[in-house]
């Protein structure tokens, strides 16, 4: 990962599709356009409308695996770099961790993922409930044996980020084709329009960053990739909060200040979910579990104004697909849950790949797998001994 963005007139001359009009899309799209590639981004219905649109806006870099930390870092880098303009705001917010008394492999994961995420260059500490409690009066640390606190972190409208993104992208010479579905082919690379079929666009390069629909339009194309859409869940509340950013790993619930309330969630569904016909509207036992959580470690008792569910797309070992899948085809997905907040490296990195500027990640090599992996969904924000940790995007 370069972390410079591709280079001004590098990309002149080459013709260049994004489909999906998510965080990664047009960041991609805006970054292959200022490097001088000429940019078409289809978006199959509204900019953001997607996984993004409906993401929690959560950030930081406390990753314990050392590629994932640079890459968090570059994120949360490039999102400063953008706050202020365009709309677009990052709100600084440090984020907790934490786990309960009595839950030892749990107590374990975060001391250990704290550690690792402290020899990887992250500014985290560890402490003891009285400490946190201490730090953080809104938060009632009565039955918390350890927490970790992440200083590099803070929150945003997802929506924001990217219509400021899309705003650069197009400024920078992109054009941007809503309402636009379309089918992706090889040899050469290519796209057709649904509304213009059979007519197929010839380009230099085609990137997939689709989201839950990424793996059905590549299948169209003849490209398998193990991935597999699912549910998570969130609400905000109009009732005042004035705390951290905080995971409780023990309940499995996350929130985070949100302008004049709450946001909370998760609300995993570890099932598959079909991509076109899911449950937008939140899940009564989401509601009552995390108002239930909400109540206990913040004293916060919600005003739900709105709770919804997004998808998220998981692949068999918790990492994103990131790179080349045919000649001149790409895809940029598979985040499990920390696709948003990981969205302005990982589309500046997808972009130096197609400028040939950069190998990319070697760890999200899609070329690790076959493409029909038979793998179980696992909650992206679980914490396990090893593992990273997180919450949804």
């Amino acid at each position: 990962m370069a972390g410079s963005g591709p280079r001004s007139g590098s990309g002149t001359g080459r013709r260049v599709a994004v489909v999906g009009g998510g965080a990664v899309g047009v960041t991609a799209a805006r970054d292959l356009a200022a490097a001088g590639a000429d940019v078409t981004l289809f978006e199959r219905g509204d900019l953001g409308s997607g996984a993004s649109g409906r993401a929690a806006g959560v950030l930081y870099d406390a990753y314990a695996e050392d590629v994932d930390a640079r890459v968090g870092a570059r994120a949360l880098e490039r999102f400063r770099d953008l706050s202020g303009t365009n709309g677009f705001a990052f709100r600084e917010c440090p984020y907790v961790m934490l786990a309960r008394e009595g839950d030892d492999d749990l107590i374990d994961a975060v001391e250990g993922a704290a550690g690792r995420m402290r020899a990887h260059g992250r500014e985290v500490e560890t402490l003891s409930g009285e400490a946190l409690a201490d730090r953080f009066p809104g938060i009632d640390a009565g039955d918390v044996a350890v927490a970790a606190v992440a200083g590099n972190a803070g929150w945003t409208d997802p929506g924001t980020y990217v219509a400021a993104m899309a705003e650069r992208a197009a400024a920078a010479g992109a054009e941007i084709r809503t309402d636009s579905e379309v089918s992706v082919s090889t040899t050469p690379p290519g796209v057709a329009v649904a509304s213009e079929a059979p007519v197929t666009r010839r380009f230099d390069a085609v990137v997939v960053a689709a989201g839950a629909h990424t793996k059905r339009v590549l299948a169209d194309a003849g490209i398998r990739v193990p991935l597999k859409p699912y549910r998570v869940q969130a609400l905000v509340s109009g009732r005042d909060y004035d705390g951290p950013m905080w995971y409780d790993a023990s309940a499995g619930v996350y929130a985070r200040p949100n302008p004049g309330g709450l946001l909370a969630g998760d609300g995993t569904v570890p099932e598959e979910a079909d991509p076109d016909e899911w449950e937008r509207g939140a899940d009564e036992w989401f509601i009552a579990e995390v108002s239930e959580t909400l109540r206990e470690r913040a004293g916060h008792d919600p005003a739900v104004e709105r709770a919804w569910a997004g998808l998220c797309t998981a692949t068999p070992d918790g990492d994103p697909l990131l790179g080349e899948v045919a000649d001149g085809v790409y895809v940029a997905a598979g985040w499990q849950g920390h696709g948003f907040m990981r969205a302005p490296a990982t589309g500046e990195v997808i972009a130096e790949q197609v400028l040939g500027e950069d190998e990319g990640v070697e760890q999200f090599d899609p070329g690790r797998f076959d493409g029909d992996e038979a793998f179980e969904i696992t909650e992206g924000m679980a914490v396990e001994t090893g593992e990273d940790t997180g919450v949804p995007e």
